[in-house]
C-alpha cells in the first residue's frame, strides 16, 4: 500500500468515474485501474462497486476511504512543519468561505494577495458552513471564511471583523419612512430571508426573535443562497431583508436611501477565518488575516474597536 495508492482511491470517491479520476491525477486509465485493483488484491477486499454507473463504494469500502483520508492528512501536515519552520508562503492554500461572505470580501484583497505571494496557489470553493466544518476535518479544506462563534472544540478561531446588519427596505414598505427601526418592528410575512442552512438566516432568527412568530403566508416558499435575489424580492412584494454591512459599503447612494440601522445597540456578526487546532502554516494564516485586514473598508475596521452586540 502507498501513499499514491490512497490519492488514487480518494480521487476515485471524488469523480466516481475512473475517466475523470485518472485526468485529475495526470496518469492513463488503465495505470489508475491497475493501482486500484492491485490496492484492493493486496487488502483482500474490495474497495468500488464497478458494476454500477458511476461506480459506487462498498461500505468495508467507506471504511478504507475514511481512513485514507486521515492517512493524508497526517502525510501532508509533515509539508506543513517544514514549510512553516522555513516561514514558507507557499505551495497550495485550500480556502472555503460562505456565500454571504465571498462576493463582497474576496474582490477586496484577492488580487493583491496573489500578487503578494506569487508561489502561493489558492484554490477557493465557496460552501455554507457545516460544508466547511466537514472539509477542514476530513483534510479537504486548509482554512474557512465564516460567521463565528462555531463552539467546535477542534477548529480554531482567528478573529477578522465584526460587521453590523442592517435592514434593507423597499420604498413600499411601512418602515420605510422611518429613520431607525426596532427589532420588534419587523413582520415575518414581509421579511425575505435565505434558504434553511445558511449562518445569516440563523442570525437573524435569533436576534429578531422569529422563531417565536407565526409565518402565515404560505402561498410563496424560497429557496436560495442569493442576497441578491432577496433583495429584489423585497422590492417587489414591499417587504424588506436584513443584509451584513459589508454588502453595501459601496453602493451608490440610491441604494442606500433603502438602508435602515437598527435603534439602540447594533446587532453585528463576527467573521473570522478557520481552522484545525492541527493546522501548521501559521504564516500563510497571519499573511491571509492581514491582507485582509489591510483592504477592509473603515468602518469595518472602527466596529472590531467597539463592544458588539454580538449574534450566534
Amino acid at each position: 500500500m502507498t501513499i499514491t495508492q490512497l490519492g488514487y482511491i480518494l480521487a476515485l470517491e471524488k469523480h466516481q468515474s475512473f475517466v475523470e479520476a485518472s485526468n485529475f491525477c495526470n496518469i492513463s486509465q488503465p495505470a489508475l485501474s491497475m493501482q486500484v485493483k492491485k490496492l484492493e488484491e493486496q487488502l483482500g477486499v474490495e474497495i468500488f462497486d464497478r458494476t454500477s454507473t458511476p461506480i459506487k463504494i462498498t461500505s468495508i469500502g467507506q471504511e478504507v476511504i475514511n481512513q485514507a483520508k486521515h492517512v493524508f492528512k497526517e502525510y501532508k501536515q509533515v509539508f506543513e512543519i517544514i514549510s512553516e519552520y522555513k516561514d514558507a508562503i507557499n505551495g497550495t492554500l485550500k480556502l472555503g468561505i460562505i456565500p454571504t461572505v465571498s462576493p463582497y470580501l474576496l474582490p477586496l484583497f484577492l488580487k493583491s494577495f496573489e500578487e503578494k505571494y506569487p508561489t502561493l496557489n489558492i484554490e477557493i470553493e465557496e460552501l455554507t458552513t457545516q460544508n466547511i466544518e466537514e472539509k477542514l476535518r476530513n483534510g479537504s479544506l486548509d482554512m474557512g471564511i465564516l460567521a463565528t462563534p462555531l463552539h467546535q472544540s477542534d477548529l480554531m478561531e482567528e478573529h477578522l471583523y465584526y460587521e453590523e446588519l442592517v435592514a434593507y427596505v423597499s420604498k413600499e414598505n411601512m418602515l420605510y419612512s422611518k429613520n431607525y427601526i426596532l427589532s420588534k418592528e419587523l413582520d415575518l410575512n414581509q421579511l425575505w430571508l435565505l434558504e434553511e442552512g445558511h449562518c445569516l438566516r440563523n442570525q437573524i432568527e435569533n436576534f429578531c426573535e422569529l422563531k417565536q412568530k407565526q409565518n402565515k403566508n404560505s402561498q410563496l416558499k424560497l429557496k436560495t443562497g442569493s442576497l441578491e435575489t432577496v433583495i429584489k424580492l423585497a422590492d417587489n412584494y414591499a417587504g424588506m431583508t436584513l443584509l451584513p454591512e459589508l454588502v453595501i459599503h459601496d453602493w451608490p447612494e440610491e441604494q442606500l436611501n433603502h438602508i435602515r440601522h437598527f435603534s439602540g445597540e447594533k446587532p453585528m456578526r463576527e467573521i473570522s477565518i478557520i481552522t484545525e487546532k492541527t493546522y501548521k502554516r501559521n504564516a500563510i494564516l497571519q499573511a491571509l488575516k492581514s491582507e485582509i485586514f489591510l483592504h477592509l473598508p473603515k468602518k469595518i475596521i472602527e466596529n472590531t474597536s467597539r463592544s458588539p452586540l454580538k449574534i450566534n
